[in-house]
């Protein structure tokens, strides 16, 4: 079993005094939601999510050793300007993650990082972006342990990754991945996220996802607080126990390409997500009133045509419409004809399972 503690170096072998690595890391969708969390981004349930292909993060780090060694230095520039909003979350960050990556403090890093999609618009750009720097950050351990195995590399990027946003686990590597410990599914961990180890049907290879921007302002509630209210929560223990059931299905339906089956899990799960919202104490709703109208015209669309397209949520207003290839023409229409006046400047983003993190 793994333990945190493996990720700890013993020393390094080599030196490197300056340089610079870029990486692209994708956001990705839960289908199987993780909400409410444990100590050290420990998940309470586990969860699967589709990896995004175009909802991506770019970060380039450059890195230059310095004299002064005991804080960390580091200049956050985002779409190219310096970003000062940004910084207690990299600096929360790099202080969760030392202990793994004891050289942080030996170099002055500059991070300048850009988004392909509205950042906190209900789109995981925390996932997305914690990925990509800690892609980065391996990158320059690999140089100064160069005997580094890729599992490894991958493994701890992930561990790293989920330091900063849990969900940021799940957008390093694989295009369908586990994150969390069930029983059932070889290799799964709370620690990281892994690719879904068994087979995965035709029918949802290169899935598609439009993402419909019903609102892109700033949440009201951050996840990190709706992840706090499930402790005492009143329906906590039962949804845990659902997170599991669901995924426990998923492993049937990925292998028998049962599409009704994921549509009822899927569904579900976004809802679920969204009731645990409404029942905690504090209440809140993240839903919007043009969330609702996609929902129904989703539901009357499939009835109608039996074409095999659902929505999923994430902890936000937008909607992923989620479908299989061969309909991408109808749906699309669909989309055009009746949803998009739904969305904040009739804006979507077409997007498409991907497969994790890409050196640069």
């Amino acid at each position: 079993m793994f333990t945190a503690a493996d990720f700890i170096p013993n020393s390094y072998t080599s030196t490197i005094e300056n340089g610079n690595f870029e990486w692209s890391a994708p956001s990705n969708i839960a289908l199987v939601k993780y909400w409410g969390k444990k100590d050290n981004q420990i998940p309470a349930n586990p969860s699967v999510s589709f990896t995004l292909n175009n909802c991506k993060t770019i970060t380039k780090l450059g890195f230059e050793k310095r004299a002064d060694q005991n804080s960390f230095s580091f200049d956050l520039l985002f779409e190219g300007k310096p970003k000062e909003d940004f910084k207690p979350k990299i600096q929360k960050f790099l202080e969760r993650v030392e202990v793994y990556l004891p050289f942080l403090k030996d170099y002055h890093f500059t991070i300048d990082t850009q988004n392909t999609f509205p950042h906190s618009s209900g789109i995981a750009s925390s996932a997305s972006g914690m990925a990509a720097l800690a892609m980065n950050f391996m990158s320059l351990e690999k140089l100064l342990n160069p005997e580094m195995t890729d599992e490894y590399f991958y493994q701890k990027a992930s561990f790293l990754a989920r330091l900063g946003s849990g969900s940021a686990c799940r957008s390093v590597k694989g295009n369908v991945v586990v994150w969390g410990n069930q029983a059932n599914i070889d290799g799964s961990t709370d620690l990281f996220g892994v690719e879904f180890p068994y087979s995965i049907h035709e029918n949802f290879k290169n899935y598609q996802d439009t993402i419909l921007l019903v609102d892109k302002g700033e949440k009201q509630v951050s996840s990190t607080v709706g992840h706090d209210l499930m402790h005492n929560h009143p329906y906590a223990e039962r949804r845990f126990a659902q997170a599991h059931e669901n995924l426990d299905q998923l492993i049937k339906i990925f292998e028998n390409g049962n599409l009704d089956e994921f549509i009822k899990v899927v569904e579900s799960e976004a809802l679920t997500l969204h009731a645990m919202m409404m029942t905690s104490m504090p209440y809140f709703i993240l839903m919007k009133p043009n969330t609702l109208q996609i929902i129904n015209a989703i539901w009357k669309f499939r009835n109608e045509t039996q074409i095999p397209v659902c929505f999923t949520l994430d902890a936000g207003a937008n909607v992923h419409v989620l479908y299989p290839e061969n309909v991408t023409e109808k749906v699309l229409q669909f989309i055009q004809d009746e949803l998009v006046v739904f969305c904040q400047n009739r804006q979507y983003i077409c997007d498409k399972i991907g497969n994790g993190a890409i050196a640069l």
